[in-house]
């Protein structure tokens, strides 16, 4: 992928699987080059399903190390990133006093700090170039808490809160930032989040493929954010602008509580 190519160039973490995979694949259909990003081993076999010029980083993006190898791997295509899409994140469910510390900061550091270090990386560069755009993968959650995932919640409030404040800063400069707000998706989050037992893991789910393209399409549209998936998804965020926070709060805990499947 290093030699001259009249396509962009669009980096996509988080995209072994999920809606990450789904917004790599919009992306090549969208005549945009793709380096894919994710920790585990599956994205090199992934990647040559999404096109068969897609690039793949395995990285640790919960590390600073991972993400610097991600950047030089960035680098060394000797490419402008035209579309930089932060997506990789995990969940931690549970009861605050009860979930495992390390896991939660590890938790932070790639939901929030990953999302800082590559942008602050790649966004420079955009500005100067004046053209780009940057889309963030938050969650409905970013405007409720989040009771039974109280951490997590918290991250996706801190990227909605970042992905707003930067959309401002880079007015007029041609970079815009879109934060795309899924419900719950058909993924692997549930499981890896032990999330399995509650209603809300074992609700119906929205598709990743249509929450990646509307994510996509606001992205490219230059929206500051979108509420991806169903409607029935779309209407819980749009209530979430307007309900109190205890009332939001005493909703999430029903459908995220341990064991709340079973009853």
């Amino acid at each position: 992928m290093g030699t001259v190519s009249e396509r962009k160039l669009a980096v996509i973490t988080g995209a072994s699987s999920g809606i990450g995979l789904e917004l790599a694949k919009q992306c090549a259909a969208h005549d945009f080059d793709v380096l894919v990003c994710a920790e585990d081993a599956p994205i090199h076999d992934v990647a040559p399903k999404i096109d068969a010029r897609a690039q793949a980083i395995q990285a640790d993006l919960a590390t600073r190390d991972g993400v610097e190898q991600l950047v030089q791997a960035i680098r060394n295509t000797g490419r402008p990133v035209d579309a930089l899409l932060l997506n990789a994140g995990v969940g931690v469910g549970g009861r605050f006093i009860e979930t495992d510390l390390d896991a939660e900061l590890r938790m932070i550091a790639l939901n929030c700090n990953h999302t800082i270090q590559l942008a602050k990386h790649i966004v420079p560069n955009m500005v100067a170039r004046r053209k780009g755009r940057v889309l963030i993968t938050g969650s409905i959650v970013s405007t409720a808490p989040a009771p039974f995932q109280a951490v997590y919640g918290a991250t996706k409030a801190f990227v909605m809160s970042f992905g707003e404040a930067l959309r401002v800063e880079l007015a007029d400069t041609g970079v815009t930032v879109t934060v795309l707000q899924p419900g719950a998706t058909n993924t692997d989050f549930f499981a890896r989040a032990d999330l399995l037992d509650t209603k809300v893991g074992q609700a119906e789910k929205d598709d990743p493929a249509l929450v990646a393209k509307r994510g996509f399409e606001a992205m490219m549209d230059g929206k500051d954010s979108v509420l991806g998936g169903s409607f029935k998804s779309r209407m819980q965020g749009l209530a979430n602008e307007i309900l109190p926070e205890t009332t939001k709060a005493k909703q999430v805990a029903k459908t995220s509580a341990p064991g709340s499947g079973k009853q």
